[in-house]
């Protein structure tokens, strides 16, 4: 019987040292010159990157062991294990997500069957159990050597992006190349960070650019993080650092709930709710063509001044982010005078659109500044689609089903005031500032129109145009003519909006909407 009994002590010690020595292996990445390259270039390894995202010691690590078929045509003497990418779950302020982390080390990051595998596995969990996923994405395409298989893997990724959408936050972070197919990945998901210097994104690289259209251009030119921060739009936040990036991811999560069932976050504001801010009552200039910063707003009213803005280098005509107020997470959306004098133009109207539906999906309350002068005129404007992707903006708003406060500051002209979060597209409470000019066009504009042949035969007409001018400024380019049939909820003190946002969110809060029994709109794409 002692015999026996140390058999098996003996045989269950190999087991633990072979699951020992199995742990070791897996923890390797890629050969010794792959990593030490990864690492010469100040670039975090795939574990170390999913580990830093987490909260300290929560990352647990899925299907260390899975290694690629031996069928891979010339690659059946390497098959490490976990492949090229690490997989798991862990913490995040407290709060579960699943994380996949590519490994460059690893067969140059390349995507194999099953690569694609481990990575599905962790979507669904996500989509299942009701958690965010955060992909990190690092790697130089799909694995030749599987042929098809590789291609048909990336379908299953795409396809639960797809089904995600809307359900799960899903974050995308760029931490070296993601080019041809890869980018669709990313391209489908809520939010996309970048690092500058050395992640990039592009459909065809700078080699095919060259031969096809004769353009020469760099790698970082043509889908750098900058590239796509100014220019594309498809960057949401870049960061100086690997790490700086996987801290903004984690900033950028505390404001979406865990999913499109959950409650937006609250945290309780140490800021006082009744707190008022003097400064708003001389901010707005009193010459209505004068600019001044939207953010200055926003920053005097939200929770501690804390403001986390999205695509701020893209469209900056119009501000998009995330912020506090009351405790409550809430999307802000700003015209700001300060770039093309906050008119909304074909870029714009994209990013703020996109951000609407965003915050809808997940059940963030929607708080909108208003100063807009109308849509950018133009030949190259209407070419391009102004009508169609003005419309954009005007369906989100109107889809939206989420509490929808609104501040008018100063101007707030023609369909531009229908779009932006208007009383007529179902915002709930509507607000303006003394300075607030509601009207079908500017004073001086409409002075033109309607008194155009007084004005021709007048002895006088530059004086005669001042006194119409205000005459219809009295009249109607103010809050009031508004407010008298109720498109207006209140005419507040600058000073009190933030008192005032946080009493109508709180009365909006427990909002619930109905919407229309059908498959899904067909906003105009």
């Amino acid at each position: 019987m002692a015999e026996a009994e140390k058999r098996t002590h003996d045989t269950t010690r190999e087991k633990l040292e072979w699951l020992e020595e199995l742990r070791d292996q897996s923890e390797h990445h890629g050969s010794s010159k792959a990593v030490a390259k990864h690492k010469d270039a100040g670039k975090l390894l795939a574990r170390e990157r999913a580990e830093k995202l987490c909260d300290p010691g929560t990352f647990v690590e899925l299907d260390r062991y899975v290694r690629h078929r031996e069928s891979n045509f010339g690659m059946l003497e390497r098959r490490p294990y976990g492949d090229a990418v690490v997989t798991g779950y862990g913490e995040i302020f407290g709060r579960r997500v699943f994380v996949f982390s590519q490994d460059f080390t690893v067969f140059g990051g390349s995507l194999s069957e099953v690569f694609a595998e481990k990575i599905c596995k962790v979507m669904d969990m996500a989509a299942k159990y009701g958690c965010p996923v955060i992909g990190i994405n690092d790697s130089g395409g799909a694995r030749i050597q599987e042929g098809v298989v590789s291609l048909a893997a990336y379908a299953e990724i795409f396809w639960r992006n797809v089904q995600s959408s809307g359900v799960i936050p899903q974050i995308s972070l760029v931490m070296g190349p993601c080019a041809g197919g890869a980018v669709y990945s990313p391209a489908m998901t809520d939010f996309i960070l970048m690092v500058e210097g050395s992640s990039y994104m592009f459909i065809t690289g700078p080699d095919v650019v060259k031969t096809v259209t004769g353009e020469e251009v760099t790698q970082e030119e043509l889908g750098g993080a900058l590239a796509h921060a100014t220019k594309s739009g498809v960057a949401h936040l870049t960061a100086p650092s690997e790490e700086a990036a996987l801290e903004d991811a984690r900033y950028l999560l505390s404001f979406l709930p865990q999913n499109n069932a959950s409650p937006t976050p609250y945290d309780a504001p140490s800021d006082p709710i009744d707190r008022e801010a003097p400064e708003l009552d001389e901010l707005v200039p009193d010459e209505p063509t004068k600019p001044y910063d939207i953010k200055r707003v926003i920053a005097s009213v939200v929770d501690d001044g804390e403001f986390l803005e999205i695509q701020p280098l893209f469209a900056e005509n119009i501000v998009c982010g995330f912020a506090r107020l009351g405790g409550y997470s809430i999307g802000i959306v700003g015209n700001q005078p300060k770039a093309l004098a906050g008119v909304l133009d074909i870029s714009s109207s994209e990013k703020a659109a996109r951000f609407v539906r965003t915050c809808d999906a997940f059940n963030i309350p929607l708080v909108t500044f208003v100063d807009v002068p109308g849509f950018l005129p133009g030949a190259a404007q209407e070419w391009g689609g102004i009508i169609r992707h003005g419309a954009k903006l005007l369906y989100a708003y109107c889809e939206a089903t989420v509490p929808k406060l609104t501040v008018i500051t100063r101007k707030a002209y023609g369909g531009a005031y229908d779009v932006m979060s208007s009383k007529h597209v179902r915002a709930d409470f509507n607000f303006a500032w003394p300075t607030a000019e509601v009207a079908v066009m500017g004073p001086e504009g409409a002075v033109n129109i309607i008194f155009r042949n007084e004005l021709a035969e007048s002895d006088d007409p530059e004086s005669r145009r001042a006194e119409l001018i205000a005459d219809y400024r009295e009249r109607f380019a103010n809050p009031y003519s508004a407010a008298e049939r109720g498109y207006v909820d209140d005419v507040i003190q600058p000073r009190r909006t933030r008192p005032v946002l946080i009493d109508a969110l709180k009365t909006a809060i427990t909002k619930r909407e109905p919407t229309p029994k059908r498959k899904h709109g067909n906003i105009p794409l």
